[in-house]
């Protein structure tokens, strides 16, 4: 793709359009946060029932990944994010008219299909329309602002619920979304004015088999899933679904006081992006010790919340752990770092894709257990059965953590062989004790 010197008003257009549609797929990802409960009143299900609207969701996403990295290189974004919007808009749309369980499964299908287009499609914009040296901070600016849907998706919408009701809610902002590809296909460009790009030829689907092998068999790539998976899960999975339960339903919160607190799973968004982002572009170094850091900051604040003697946890020591299980999404961006920084150009954006894919495996797999697991538990009490469905967060963040460090030391080897053959590297490392004998090892 070719590079642009100066960002010019009609990309700050492009962008600012793009990233609206985004913000309003991290809304409608989110909605069910504090819906849920009255979805499951709504459809007439329990909680392992009600965690198949968020596995579904977000397995659609995942799926989609790699698919929609080749239609946003045959057709380009500004059609991928149109058709995104139309999704997105259908599936709320359906959703609040969806007066049966298996009607509501279809809708939130739909509505994953067209959320998964939308940050790829995003990234491939801002890749067009603005230098190489504005790339990372444009997108954890943007990271930041898809928090602010989040935000969005607490208070504001759980005012909405409760003074309009669920169908109004829903048809206002399908409508909207909807509506909103009219603007996305008229005003978005694939790429700056005047700028002459080839089309891009048809990939077979064998061509992107052997991209996604190619790019798996990376070191890199590996710890860049296993990054991804073991960083951004825990807020996703108490933001998308049971956050607010375990707030009303566990802790005995006021709805509106619960709604409010799960602002601070947007807060660490919103404040680290932006941080982690400019690091990183000047200290890549710094990447792996970010991770680490947050891994070991949230396995304590796990182990807090569900050791705490009687289960009914202090307001102000939830409310610090919900702030730091936050900062998962700004330290999940190293995993695309590791993805770009690793990988062939011709295999990046794959890459990209399988990498984006192990957050939302690790999402799926803990929403579905901690539905299950509180459905075998509900007879002994709210408390008590969150705090034993919520270990399978934990045993995740766990399995995570580990894979993250048995990847990150072969990782580490590979870049110590490259240099020792005089490569260059993208990252200059130091020698620790841990790492004797890695370069002969890779």
């Amino acid at each position: 793709m070719p590079s642009v010197e100066r960002a010019t008003r009609q990309g700050w257009l492009v962008w600012t359009i793009a990233v609206a549609i985004y913000v309003a797929a991290v809304f409608h990802r989110t909605s069910l946060g504090v819906a849920g409960l009255q979805a499951g009143e709504r459809f007439g299900v329990g909680p392992a029932a009600l965690g198949v609207f968020t596995v579904l969701q977000v397995g659609v996403y995942a799926l989609m990944q790699i698919p929609t990295g080749v239609l946003v290189d045959r057709f380009g974004p500004r059609r991928v994010l149109t058709v995104a919007a139309l999704l997105m808009g259908a599936g709320q749309l359906l959703f609040a008219v969806a007066d049966s369980y298996a009607l509501a499964l279809v809708a939130r299908a739909v509505l994953g299909s067209g959320d998964a287009m939308t940050w790829v499609s995003l990234l491939r914009l801002i890749a067009g329309h603005f230098p190489g040296r504005q790339y990372s901070v444009v997108v954890s600016f943007s990271g930041a602002l898809g928090a602010a849907g989040n935000l969005v998706s607490t208070v504001p919408l759980t005012l909405a619920l409760d003074n309009v009701g669920w169908t109004w809610t829903f048809l206002a902002v399908g409508l909207v979304t909807a509506a909103y590809s009219v603007l996305a296909m008229s005003k978005l460009r694939d790429h700056p004015a005047g700028q002459e790009v080839r089309a891009a030829d048809p990939v077979a689907p064998r061509q992107v088999l052997r991209r996604v092998a190619e790019s798996w068999r990376v070191p890199g790539t590996r710890l860049g899933f296993w990054v991804h998976f073991s960083t951004m899960f825990g807020p996703a999975v108490l933001g998308l679904l049971w956050g607010f339960p375990y707030l009303v339903e566990a802790q005995g919160m006021d709805p509106h006081a619960a709604s409010a607190l799960l602002g601070l799973l947007v807060l660490g968004g919103v404040v680290g992006s932006p941080v982690v982002g400019a690091l990183i572009g000047r200290r890549p170094e710094h990447r792996m010790p970010i991770v680490v850091g947050y891994l070991v900051s949230a396995l304590v604040v796990w182990t807090v919340l569900l050791s705490w003697p009687g289960g009914h946890v202090p307001t102000p020591l939830v409310a610090v752990g919900l702030f730091v299980l936050s900062f998962g999404g700004p330290a999940s961006a190293v995993a695309f770092a590791l993805a770009r920084d690793y990988n062939p150009l011709r295999v990046v954006g794959t890459a990209t894709g399988v990498v984006n894919v192990g957050g939302f495996t690790a999402t799926t797999i803990s929403a579905l257990s901690v539905g299950v697991l509180l459905e075998l538990t509900r007879s002994l009490g709210p408390t008590t059965s969150f705090r034993i469905a919520l270990i399978a967060v934990v045993a995740v963040l766990v399995v995570g953590t580990w894979r993250t460090a048995v990847w990150w030391r072969r990782a580490r080897g590979v870049v110590f062989a490259a240099e020792a053959r005089g490569e260059e590297v993208p990252v200059q490392l130091r020698h620790r004790r841990w790492d004797e004998d890695l370069a002969l090892a890779a």
